[in-house]
C-alpha cells in the first residue's frame, strides 16, 4: 500500500527504535474544566494529527491507546426506509477520514457499526406492509449495504444486528442496575438514572437543561424527566424478548454501549493476529472513536456516554466524538430527512451523478460543516474531478509524445510538486482538512496545465517526460486515498466491455489527423503583384468541416477527440450525460 514518505520520515524521526512517541498518562490535561465533566488526553501513541473532538469543541491531539491501530464505532441505520443523500453524506465522509488514517497515515482501522432492526418505526412499516418486522428490517438493510457498495463505502469489520445481540443488552442493563444507575418500575420499564451520575451529565451542547425524553403512555414513574429508557416493556402485536423485567425491548440509546463493547472483544482478537509478540497487552473498556451525524449528539450520544461509564465504572468511555454537518437542500434551513419527505433517495441521485463525483462533492467541504446540495455545487465537483482527468490525460500524451509542446520548466514543477506533497499531508493532519487538500491538487494541476502549451512543432525542444510522470503518480495515488477510482475504473472499463476499441478509435484518430494536416496545408505564397492571399485552400475547407462533424458526432458516445495543431489525442470517458463529453470536445473545435 502506498504511503507518504515524508510523513512516515517525521513521525519515525520522533519514535525510539522506530515507534511514534508513546504519551503517558503522567502528563495528560484535562479540558472542559466543568467538575465531573473533564476530558482528558488519553495515554497511547500520538498520531501526529489533530481532530475536532466533540467532547471538548475544540481540535485536541488523536492519541490511540494501541500503536497503529484505531477502534471506531458508528452509529448505523434505522432499517425501514430507503437510505437517503443525507446518509450518504454522513458515511462517505466518515469513510473518506478512515481512508485517509490507514493509507496514508498507515493506521489500521477495526470499524464496527450497529444496525437498528428493531424501532417503533420498523414495527409501524411492518403493519403497514402487512409483514413481519424482520422481513422490513433484513429488506432495507440489504438495500442500504448495497448503497454503500455503490459509493464505494468501505464496509466495517463488523455489522451488528440489535436484534442478534439483546441477550448481551440484558447483561448490560444489569450491570448498570448492580451498579446503582438504573432501575425499574412494576410496569415494566428500566430507565437509567440521571441522578446517579452527580454532574457528568451534559458533555455535548443541548444536554443542559433538558426536559428528557416524552414518556410512553401509561408510565409515570421516572424518578427525574431527564431519566432515559434502557428496557420498554412490549406493546400487544409487537416483537418481543424475554428478559428479567417481563417481555419487552431495547431502548434505542443501550444498543449502541452494548454493541461499542463488542467493538473492544473484536478489537482484541483482531489485535491477536496483528500483534502476537505483545498479545499480553490490554486494550481495555475505552474506544478509540465514536462517530455520528451531528444530529445524534444529544441525546443519543450523550446517553450513550453516560450508562457505558455507569456500566464500565471510568472516567472516560470514548475518547474521540466526531460529528458530521448536516446535509441542506439549497435554500432550506432543515436537514434532508426521511420524516420531512424532503430527501433524495441514494439509487435515484446514481442515475444522474457518479460515486466518485459525490466523493468530490464530500471532499470539497469539511466534514464536520453542514453542507448545501444543488445542481451548481454537484457541477463544480464534476469540473473538479473533469480538470483533474482532462490534465492527466493531456499528460500522459505529452509523455508518449503524441502531444507536443514548448520548453517545460522542469525544475519549477518539481518543486511545486514537492510543495503539493507537503501542503496535502498538512491539511490531512489538522483535522482532515479535505477542501484545502483539494485545492492544493488543484494548484498542482493549474501549474501542469500552464506548461503543456501545444506547438504545431518542437523541433530542438528538450522533452520533460519524468516530472510529469512523478506528477501523475501522485495525483492517482491521493484520489486512491480519498476513493476516486475515476481513471482506472474507466480504464478498466474500457479494457473489459469494449475489446478492441482502444486500438480502432486509435486508427480512426490517426486517419482523421491526416486528413486534417491535408486540409490544413496552406496555399503558396503568391507571385508578386497577385491579388490572392495565403491561407487555407478553398477546396479543402469541407474537409475540416468533416473532421469537425466526425469529432462531435463521437463526443456522447464517450469517445472525446483533442486537436493540437496538426495533430490530435483522443480519449474514452464513461460519463453520465452525453452533454458533458461533447461539450468538452467542443472546446477543441479546428
Amino acid at each position: 500500500m502506498w504511503r507518504l514518505v515524508p510523513w512516515r520520515a517525521k513521525v519515525l524521526s520522533r519514535g525510539i527504535g522506530g515507534s511514534p512517541t508513546a504519551v503517558t498518562s503522567a502528563p495528560s490535561r484535562s479540558c472542559c474544566g466543568e467538575s465531573g465533566k473533564k476530558w482528558t488526553r488519553p495515554s497511547g501513541f500520538d498520531t501526529s494529527i489533530k481532530t475536532f473532538n466533540s467532547l471538548t469543541r475544540q481540535k485536541e491531539p488523536l492519541v490511540l491507546a494501541r500503536q497503529g491501530v484505531a477502534t471506531w464505532y458508528s452509529c448505523g441505520p434505522t432499517v425501514y426506509d430507503h437510505a437517503h443523500l443525507g446518509h450518504a453524506c454522513s458515511y462517505v465522509r466518515f469513510d473518506i477520514l478512515q481512508r485517509i488514517l490507514s493509507r496514508l497515515f498507515g493506521i489500521t482501522v477495526i470499524h464496527a457499526m450497529v444496525i437498528t432492526d428493531i424501532d417503533d418505526k420498523i414495527i409501524k412499516r411492518s403493519w403497514e406492509e402487512n409483514v413481519s418486522s424482520t422481513i422490513i428490517a433484513r429488506m432495507y438493510e440489504e438495500e442500504f449495504k448495497r448503497d454503500m457498495r455503490s459509493l464505494k463505502v468501505i464496509p466495517p469489520v463488523v455489522y451488528l444486528r440489535v436484534t442478534e445481540n439483546v441477550h448481551h443488552i440484558v447483561a448490560f442493563i444489569q450491570g448498570i442496575i448492580k451498579n446503582g444507575h438504573a432501575y425499574a418500575t412494576k410496569e415494566g420499564d428500566v430507565y437509567f438514572d440521571i441522578q446517579s451520575i452527580g454532574d457528568r451529565y451534559g458533555r455535548f451542547t443541548g444536554a443542559v437543561d433538558s426536559q428528557g425524553e416524552p414518556e410512553s403512555p401509561g408510565s409515570s414513574n421516572k424518578r427525574d424527566v431527564r431519566d432515559f429508557s434502557l428496557w420498554k416493556p412490549s406493546k400487544p402485536g409487537e416483537p418481543y424478548w424475554e428478559s428479567p423485567w417481563g417481555r419487552g425491548r431495547p431502548g434505542w440509546h443501550i444498543e449502541c454501549s452494548t454493541l461499542a463493547r463488542c467493538l473492544v472483544r473484536l478489537s482484541r482478537r483482531v489485535l491477536g493476529r496483528l500483534c502476537s509478540s505483545h498479545s499480553g497487552c490490554i486494550f481495555g473498556s475505552q474506544l478509540d472513536i465514536h462517530s455520528g451525524g451531528i444530529d445524534l449528539a444529544f441525546p443519543h450520544h450523550e446517553n450513550e456516554v453516560a450508562q457505558s461509564e455507569a456500566y464500565h465504572q471510568c472516567g472516560q468511555w470514548a475518547n474521540y466524538f466526531l460529528h458530521s454537518g448536516h446535509l441542506h437542500l439549497k435554500g432550506s434551513a432543515e436537514k434532508m430527512s426521511k420524516s420531512l419527505k424532503n430527501y433524495i433517495s441514494i439509487k435515484d441521485f446514481l442515475q444522474s451523478y457518479s460515486a466518485n463525483e459525490f466523493r468530490m462533492f464530500c471532499l470539497l467541504s469539511k466534514y464536520r460543516s453542514a453542507i448545501d446540495y444543488s445542481s451548481s455545487s454537484m457541477s463544480e465537483a464534476c469540473a473538479s474531478l473533469g480538470m483533474i482527468s482532462s490534465f492527466i490525460h493531456d499528460a500522459e500524451a505529452y509523455m508518449k509524445g503524441q502531444l507536443l509542446c514548448s520548453a517545460v520548466q522542469e525544475d519549477f514543477l518539481w518543486e511545486r510538486l514537492d510543495e503539493t506533497k507537503s501542503s496535502v499531508t498538512k491539511a490531512l493532519s489538522d483535522d482532515f482538512d479535505t477542501p484545502r487538500a483539494i485545492t492544493a491538487l488543484m494548484n498542482l494541476v493549474y501549474h501542469g496545465n500552464c506548461q503543456l502549451q501545444p506547438v504545431s512543432t518542437s523541433d530542438g525542444v528538450v522533452r520533460s517526460p519524468a516530472v510529469f510522470g512523478a506528477i501523475i503518480t501522485y495525483i492517482r495515488n491521493m484520489l486512491d486515498v480519498f476513493g476516486i477510482y475515476l481513471l482506472h475504473s474507466q480504464e478498466a472499463h474500457v479494457q473489459n466491455t469494449c475489446g478492441s476499441l482502444q486500438t480502432v478509435v486509435e486508427q480512426l484518430t490517426l486517419f482523421r489527423s491526416e486528413v486534417r494536416a491535408f486540409a490544413l496545408t496552406r496555399q503558396d505564397a503568391p507571385a508578386a503583384g497577385s491579388s490572392k492571399k495565403p491561407g487555407l485552400h478553398p477546396d479543402r475547407i469541407p474537409l475540416l468541416k468533416a473532421c469537425d462533424a466526425l469529432r462531435d458526432d463521437l463526443a456522447p458516445l464517450g469517445v472525446v477527440i483533442k486537436d493540437r495543431g496538426t495533430t490530435s489525442t483522443w480519449e474514452i470517458k464513461q460519463t453520465q450525460s452525453g452533454q458533458k463529453v461533447q461539450d468538452e470536445s467542443q472546446e477543441t473545435s479546428s
